[in-house]
């Protein structure tokens, strides 16, 4: 299954954000499948948009990396999962919408050591995030 994810920093203190999809109990990264057409970096924006009412544009996106990992809510289901990074610090506080129940900033410290965190954000791309010295 293909996904986008999308990892916002917090300006003060570079957290980044996660969110839980109501009736789910892991935490991961805004985004979602792709629609029909949509390249990662438009499956991006759109559900970053769709779930916490922030625009991007595809000059805001820099690649963190790609990977094949487990799906966290659905299980039995692989991942083919591009994530980005946005290159501006959110300074508002985003506001979940659509499917998006809770949100948590999460520390770069120990990620590994977070259990509700997906496994996509737990060992793949929360450290490397932190390897690029966000």
């Amino acid at each position: 299954m293909k996904v986008t994810g999308v990892v916002l920093r917090r300006a003060s203190d570079g957290c980044v954000l996660t969110v839980r999809k109501r009736g789910t109990s892991m935490f991961m990264f805004p985004g979602g499948k792709p629609e029909a057409g949509e390249s990662p970096e438009e499956t991006g924006i759109r559900e970053v948009r769709e779930e916490l009412g922030i625009e991007l544009s595809p000059a805001d996106l820099a690649p963190v990396g790609e990977w094949h990992s487990d799906a966290a809510n659905e299980p039995a289901h692989g991942l083919h999962s591009h994530v980005f990074m946005s290159t501006d610090p959110l300074t508002r506080t985003p506001v979940p919408a659509a499917e998006i129940e809770e949100l948590r900033w999460q520390s770069l410290d120990g990620v590994e050591d977070v259990e509700d965190l997906a496994p996509l954000a737990r060992w793949y791309a929360l450290p490397a995030v932190r390897g690029m010295g966000s």
